[in-house]
């Protein structure tokens, strides 16, 4: 599997986790997963960097919004592309993902997996290197 198709996908649903992962497998998408927010800094910290992170807003310890803010706030992690990926679906949500720096919000039960893959290849696509 190439490196260059390599995402973080921060969801504690474990069920969901494996379905998106199996697609994205299918489709040569390596997925590093993280249950917890926490869990998903760490691996920020000492993983190679993904080229796009997949981030849920309600999760176990720090919520996602948390998350995107320390994603942001870092040196190393700023410029990763962040798609969040949750069913928590109000306007104000997505505003607040928005300003934290979110490049799309996506609600879980709006889109297929064959659409979520098309959605995460076409920025792997931007952001791959050379």
């Amino acid at each position: 599997m190439e490196d260059n198709k390599k995402i973080l996908f921060i969801e504690d649903d474990q069920l969901i986790s494996d379905l998106v992962s199996r697609k994205f497998l299918s489709e040569e998408i390596t997925t590093v997963h993280a249950q917890s927010g926490e869990k998903a800094l760490e691996i920020l910290e000492t993983d190679p960097k993904p080229l796009l992170i997949l981030l849920d807003i309600r999760l176990p310890g720090i919520d996602g919004f948390t998350v995107l803010e320390k994603i942001k706030q870092n040196e190393s992690t700023k410029d990763i592309p962040v798609i969040v990926f949750s069913n928590f679906s109000e306007e104000s949500g997505k505003k607040r993902a928005s300003d934290l720096g979110a490049k799309e919000y996506v609600v879980k039960v709006s889109r297929s997996l064959d659409e979520m893959a098309e959605l995460v290849k076409s920025y792997l696509e931007l952001t791959a290197k050379p």
